[in-house]
């Protein structure tokens, strides 16, 4: 299976920049042959059109990743099994390990890194916000 992995820097900086909540940047991924990172932006805020979309048009491993951060060992497993070692590790990273955050910057994927803490900082903000009983409607 032929994935798509390799992005130049610029895009690699545009999609974190579109993760953070960069709506603008998201769309011009979108517009500028990149959809499956703007894409990418709704599914890890829980848009399954987005999601679906992902895993009908060629992106299973943008899907795992979104599903490895979510706590999935699974998506993990299928992410290291399709030889996408370091997408594991940022699905880990952005689950809230540590270890594998350490293990992204100490082997020389920086970038990386940085994608799968802005991942993890969504991640977390949605998590708070389901807990959060401020936001539990009573009607």
């Amino acid at each position: 299976m032929q994935l798509k992995t390799d992005y130049p820097s610029k895009v690699i900086i545009a999609w974190g920049e579109a993760i953070s909540g960069n709506n603008e940047i998201r769309d011009w991924l979108i517009r500028s042959g990149y959809p499956e990172l703007g894409l990418f932006c709704f599914a890890l805020r829980n848009d399954q059109s987005s999601r679906d979309w992902l895993l009908q048009n060629g992106f299973p491993h943008l899907m795992a990743l979104i599903n490895g951060s979510e706590g999935n060992p699974n998506a993990v497993f299928w992410l290291r099994k399709n030889d996408l070692d370091i997408m594991g590790y940022m699905a880990r990273a952005a689950d809230n390990d540590e270890n594998a955050a350490m293990w992204l910057i100490e082997n020389g994927y920086r970038e990386w890194g940085v994608i799968a803490e802005k991942m993890r900082l969504v991640k977390n903000q949605i998590e708070f916000d389901n807990n959060d009983v401020h936001k539990f409607s009573t009607d």
